[in-house]
């Protein structure tokens, strides 16, 4: 095994180059395939391998936060992310109240709306858990007494149609009809004249007229091509004041009004109305009518400070979602719904909310919005400029599924982010981004429940086949882009659909990956699997087992990619598996006649693997690995010392910040918040530090002793182990506390004289940075190095 160059590399390498434009969906075929020959041109000369350290940084600062290395995500089974993924059986069971205090649905295929009277005793129910802001809809209500008519503009789900009848009921309206809402508004006068007469047909000559009767439209379609005008509200008045009644319009954010003042409605908060509502069910159980105001009190307070619930109130529901689960609670209070049930309601209306945005009816979202939807799960958390251009690009993608024919017609200006972002259940907010320039602030979109992504895309990937041939080749695309947080992104959308169909993710897009000739497809692979084993996957390990046996050499090499990123959590059966693969590699080697050298890409990631093995949380097992088994053979050896000087250069690189004396002594923090190890402060020089000054970790400091003396004792890695202790030397020159960790270390290096004499030669003969002579910190370290001839201190 020939040396490699064990060097640190750096931390953050360059990027792997710019991302090519995507190919013109709409260009002639000849010209299309040109465009495409030379994307792949300039990819193949941009194409190049990424150490392991910064494949693991990448997928620390990319990844959804959900999956991030250490963030305890993972479905469990049936879990997502800590909850219980699925409720009795994967339905909601019971009414769900939609709005904020409404009529009640079944889940399931929304019923046809229908012209006729609203039950009393609906209103009664209603009014019992009806919450609002008492002087704005006491304002709201005189507004219609007065005007007659009244448009309530809202969000959808905030309780707009609950807020209408409330008000029509506080104008006086005896009785509340509900109107259809797919007439043109035009027809709204005429549409009252139909109630008017059919109301009179069906009452008896001589009866009394009826008292006020209100008027419930909900969700009146205004739009472009036909907007809802004040001639059209000035004539309604008028029938109504003929008639003595009353009308409420409401309609959403984005429906056209000209000259129309509508009212905003302000919704009450979550809490407020699953309070209100837990009330009322709490009324139907009070044992004794008399005390039935202290019952309800001390059941509400009670019911309230369950996990459940203040778990419930944390995450971003639902007016109606609140609504709906006050009953849940009430039966549990009866006894009759356990603890369990409870604790997955908040997931169930989760996952009825994801159903819900891929229906396709009458009130389907159009596909653009379901595009957006699904960019935002995989970049979740990501910058709303890349979501959304990235977002276009699965929107061609999915109207090349659904229009084969036609060409891919994607508007250039679309819904502004805010109803955007609204429609999604999400938020925009300024945070900080790491980028390969440092960290850089960008406006941010992520779903307000941290649920969502992962539930959506598990979602799309299990109950809509038929999108998976647009989501596979938009993930290729993002595979290829040159952009780190794209590709990771990938990566982890992959891992989430390969937890929820490891076989059909494996062969549609796994496998092509790891097969390919190019570094940068086999890094999406190994960070997809590394990712889909932190979330729960099944057989990962076997998968890079047999990989990593196979003949297959691209295949091998994300097998050993991903056995660094996973390995910390099975260090012992990762080294043994890296030690099989490197003697694999020296027998192909030898079978050639004259031997081959060789595979420096394989060599240099075995190495990468052990590195990154011994700076892990597990770094002490690593170690202890090491030294049993490193003199084993040649092949074991040399994998050893490669990753060992490879993990002693990193944060040893070269010192590129203002010139500030000595640094802290031992013991003191760092105040550079932007980087997890800066530079100039080697990380297993620290370790070293740390470990000689206590009994319990005295064996770590002689073993890493142990390997430095192996590593300048053998010819093939005395060059590498120089060129380290050299940028150890130059950062002693800039922090105090790696030279003193340095003045303890050289002298446990000498073991005999021609050790003393290679130090010293090399403290005297050094170059400084940039070329000046040897730093005053290197005489003052040759002080401490045993003169040759002198007795040689022995290891304790």
């Amino acid at each position: 095994m020939s040396a490699p160059d064990t060097a640190a590399p750096p931390a953050n390498p360059a990027p792997n180059g710019p991302s090519a434009p995507p190919a013109d969906p709409n260009a002639p075929p000849q010209q299309g395939q040109a465009q495409a020959e030379e994307q792949d041109e300039a990819a193949e000369e941009q194409d190049r391998p990424q150490d392991a350290w910064a494949s693991r940084r990448e997928l620390a600062d990319h990844a959804p936060p959900a999956l991030r290395i250490g963030s305890g995500a993972g479905f469990g089974g049936a879990l997502v992310t800590g909850d219980q993924h699925g409720v009795s059986g994967g339905r909601v069971a019971g009414d769900v109240i939609m709005g904020s205090k409404t009529e009640i649905w079944q889940l399931g295929p929304p019923a046809p709306h229908a012209s006729g009277e609203v039950p009393a005793a609906t209103l009664e129910r209603l009014a019992e858990s009806f919450v609002a802001d008492k002087e704005a809809f006491g304002a709201l209500a005189d507004r219609l007494r007065e005007e007659r008519v009244l448009v309530v503009r809202g969000a959808a789900f905030t309780g707009r149609r609950t807020a209408a009848l409330m008000l029509l009921r506080r104008a006086g309206a005896t009785s509340v009809r509900s109107l259809l809402r797919d007439r043109p508004p035009a027809e709204l006068a005429a549409q009252l004249d139909a109630e008017q007469q059919r109301a009179e047909q069906g009452r008896a000559g001589d009866a009394p007229a009826p008292g006020p009767v209100g008027y419930l439209l909900c969700d009146l379609m205004a739009d472009r091509t036909r907007p809802l005008r004040e001639p059209h509200l000035l004539a309604v008045r008028d029938r109504l004041a003929a008639h003595d009644g009353y009308l409420v319009v409401t309609v959403g954010p984005t429906a056209v009004l000209e000259e129309v003042d509508p009212a905003g409605w302000q919704p009450p908060s979550v809490a407020e109305v699953l309070t209100a509502h837990l009330t009322a069910q709490l009324r139907a159980l009070a044992p004794d009518p008399a005390t039935c105001e202290e019952y309800t009190g001390r059941e509400s307070a009670r019911l309230l400070a369950l996990p459940a619930v203040t778990g419930f109130l944390a995450r971003d529901h639902q007016l109606r979602e609140a609504a709906a689960f006050a009953p849940a609670l009430a039966r549990h209070a009866a006894g009759g719904l356990p603890a369990d049930e409870l604790d997955a309601f908040s997931l169930g209306a989760l996952e009825s909310q994801v159903r819900e945005w891929f229906e396709e009816d009458e009130a389907a979202l159009p596909l653009r919005d379901k595009a957006f939807l699904i960019s935002l799960a995989a970049f979740d958390g990501g910058p709303y400029a890349l979501t959304a251009e990235l977002s276009d690009r699965l929107y061609a993608e999915l109207l090349r599924t659904q229009r084969p024919h036609a060409p891919a017609d994607v508007p250039v200006f679309g819904t502004h982010i805010g109803k955007r972002l609204q429609l999604a259940r999400a938020e925009r907010r300024q945070a900080e981004e790491a980028t390969e320039w440092g960290p850089v602030r960008q406006w941010v979109a992520a779903f307000r429940d941290d649920r969502a992504a992962l539930v959506l895309l598990r979602e799309l990937w299990t109950a809509h086949p038929s999108a998976r041939p647009a989501l596979v080749r938009w993930l290729r695309a993002l595979a290829e882009d040159g952009r780190p947080l794209v590709r990771t992104r990938a990566a982890a959308t992959t891992a989430v659909l390969a937890h929820a169909d490891l076989p059909s993710a494996m062969a549609l897009l796994i496998e092509e990956w790891a097969a390919s000739p190019r570094y940068r497809h086999r890094m999406v692979a190994a960070s997809a699997l590394a990712l889909a084993h932190f979330v729960g996957a099944p057989n990962v390990p076997r998968i890079l087992d047999r990989w990593s046996q196979g003949e297959d050499r691209p295949m091998r090499w994300v097998a050993i990619r991903t056995h660094a990123l996973i390995g910390p959590e099975r260090p012992a059966g990762t080294l043994r598996v890296l030690r099989t693969v490197v003697r694999k590699e020296y027998e192909e080697s030898r079978r050639e006649d004259p031997p081959a050298p060789l595979d420096e890409a394989m060599v240099e990631e075995l190495a990468g693997a052990v590195e990154l093995l011994l700076l892990s949380e597990a770094r002490e097992t690593v170690l202890g690995e090491l030294l049993a088994s490193y003199e084993v053979d040649r092949p074991a050896r040399d994998l050893t010392l490669a990753g060992f000087l490879r993990a002693c250069g990193r944060g040893a690189e070269p010192h590129t910040g203002p010139e500030s004396g000595p640094g802290p002594g031992p013991g003191a923090e760092d105040e550079g918040p932007d980087e997890e190890h800066p530079p100039g402060r080697p990380l297993v020089l620290d370790w070293y530090r740390e470990a000689v000054g206590g009994p319990a970790t005295a064996w770590v400091a002689h073993g890493l002793t142990r390997l430095w003396r192996a590593a300048l004792g053998d010819s093939l890695h005395s060059r590498d182990a120089l060129e380290v202790l050299r940028l150890w030397v130059l950062a002693a020159g800039h922090r105090q506390d790696v030279e003193w960790a340095l003045a303890a270390l050289l002298p446990a290096l000498v073991a005999e004289p021609e050790d003393a004499l290679r130090l010293a030669h090399l403290l005297r003969t050094m170059p400084g940075e940039d070329g000046a002579p040897p730093p005053p910190v290197a005489a003052r370290l040759l002080t401490v190095v045993p003169a040759a001839g002198h007795p040689v201190p022995q290891p304790r």
